[in-house]
């Protein structure tokens, strides 16, 4: 009792909270980390990483949330400390993983029902664990100390946090394909950065998207257009571009028109988001498919993938559907989101139908499971999913085994839209970003484009049609924004906001 009531710097108390945090909280998560590593020096560094960054970055935030708010600062670092307890006795009872959809549980279920999940075990996960930590910051008598000892302190906090991420680069990618569930296991982060993703979710699910003009089907015909978005896949990985590996095999050269295209973005929300916009805007506006189904286009989309805007079309199928339709199909890969595709075309009473395709072929670490057997052209693959520590000619031979299969799939829906009758018929495969495999120590993307290589940026543009009468303009260089304007225009859609100098097509 003496030690709790003596005076203490504000500077020790946050080392000793960081590490108390560290330790008392964070078992989990590290069994996570030494589960998904393979061990040796680089394994060690990321668990070293991990713990150095976690310390600095929970030193800064004690620092100044009880340097800024004395008492009310001890007062929400005990809140946490209670969440931090019961959020340990969910995870290591319960097996769960705090990440937004968790939140929205825990902020949807009644008390009676949430407290079916109590036992002595958590009575004692909040006394040990979350009680004591609160005697110890609130019996504390803390010497805050001048202005300049808090820059001086927060800044060293920052400072370390920032050295270590950035000299941790080359584990990024293994940082990102892990921050799901590394993320849902980091104290206190998990829960309070989850609360603000699930509210956010909500408010953009509930948001109303800003209407376009009214737009009008002004070209009687049929018209068909499937509308195929990739994932990941990098324009100087298809031989169609020249690339020296045979990875269209499918596809012949003189049957399609390929376009120099260039990214919006490095990832998939905001490449997707750009493929279905008009122009370059950051607010909500109606997406094409929303836009030419509101006109009385037959729309449908069909994904084994996600970070689309809102859709609001009447077919809208992910895997799990095509999958109960089409029981025999293999839903490990994306050759299912063609099944009944040729019905389906079919059986639309509109004379304008459009089909979006969302596909994740080529998205990392794991190539070697994106394609069937079959498709396996290149050989041997790499099979570790840390990228960094992968033989670079197997990493390669795995990427391009994905460029060949969704070349077979293009060819596929290529084959699909001559089998309509009576119908001009339209295919449009664009990346939503590209994808770096070792180059500079990148790998994946995600990178700021700002500084995001070309290997992230540079994507394919290829476009087939069945008309000879249409020819696609020969154009330099296009941009994701360019869809938008050549569906509606090959549809024989017109609006107040369509853009020719946007349109591919003569």
């Amino acid at each position: 009792m003496k030690f709790l009531k003596g005076r203490i710097k504000l500077t020790t108390m946050c080392v000793v909270l960081s590490v108390f945090t560290l330790i008392a909280y964070h078992v989990p998560f590290f069994r996570l980390v030494l589960e998904n590593t393979e061990g040796g020096l680089n394994g060690t560094l990321i668990l070293v990483g991990l713990a150095v960054l976690m310390l600095a970055l929970n030193f800064f935030f004690y620092y100044l949330v009880l340097y800024a708010g004395r008492f009310v600062g001890k007062c929400i670092l005990a809140f946490m400390f209670i969440a931090d307890a019961i959020s340990l006795y969910f995870i290591n009872s319960y097996e769960v993983l705090i990440t937004d959809k968790m939140m929205g549980n825990v902020y949807n279920t009644q008390f009676s029902e949430a407290s079916g999940f109590f036992s002595l075990s958590a009575v004692l996960y909040v006394l040990f664990l979350g009680v004591l930590p609160c005697i110890y910051l609130f019996m504390q008598k803390v010497e805050y100390g001048s202005i300049r000892r808090f820059l001086a302190n927060i800044g060293a906090g920052l400072g370390i946090a920032l050295a270590v991420a950035f000299a941790h680069m080359k584990n990024w990618p293994w940082i990102d394909r892990n921050s799901t569930e590394l993320g849902s296991l980091l104290m206190p982060w998990s829960y309070t950065v989850n609360t603000f993703r699930y509210f956010s979710a909500e408010k953009k699910r509930n948001a109303k998207e800003i209407l376009l003009p009214d737009a009008e089907i002004v070209r009687d015909g049929k018209d068909v257009c499937v509308l195929v978005i990739g994932e990941s896949a990098r324009r100087d990985h298809f031989s169609l571009y020249g690339y020296e590996r045979q990875t269209n095999p499918y596809t012949p050269a003189d049957s399609v028109t390929v376009l120099i295209a260039d990214a919006a973005a490095t990832y998939t929300t905001a490449g997707v988001k750009a493929i279905l916009d008009h122009a370059p805007v950051n607010k909500l506006y109606e997406i094409l498919p929303n836009y030419l189904f509101r006109a009385g286009v037959d729309v449908s989309w069909r994904t084994s993938n996600w970070g689309e805007p809102p859709v609001h079309v009447d077919s809208y199928s992910k895997v799990k559907d095509l999958k109960a339709r089409f029981p025999e199909a293999d839903d490990r890969y994306d050759g299912i989101l063609l099944e009944g595709l040729k019905e389906d075309i079919m059986a639309s009473d509109k004379d304008k139908v459009l089909v979006v395709i969302h596909t994740n072929t080529s998205h990392g670490p794991t190539y070697f499971k994106k394609y069937p057997s079959d498709f396996e052209i290149f050989t041997p693959v790499c099979t570790t999913v840390e990228m960094s520590k992968a033989d670079h000619a197997e990493l390669m031979n795995a990427y391009d085994n994905t460029i060949v299969y969704t070349d077979w799939l293009m060819h596929s829906v290529i084959s699909v839209l001559k089998e309509i009758p009576d119908a001009r018929t339209c295919m449009i495969y664009v990346s939503d970003h590209g994808e770096s495999l070792g180059e500079n120590n990148l790998y994946m993307h995600g990178v700021p484009m700002s500084m995001a290589p070309a290997e992230q940026v540079e994507i394919p543009f290829v476009v087939w049609d069945s008309d000879d009468s249409t020819t696609v303009k020969p154009l330099e260089k296009v941009s994701q924004y360019h869809v938008f304007h050549s569906i509606m225009n090959f549809m024989g859609v017109d609006s107040p906001i369509y853009n020719e100098d946007l349109n591919i097509f003569e």
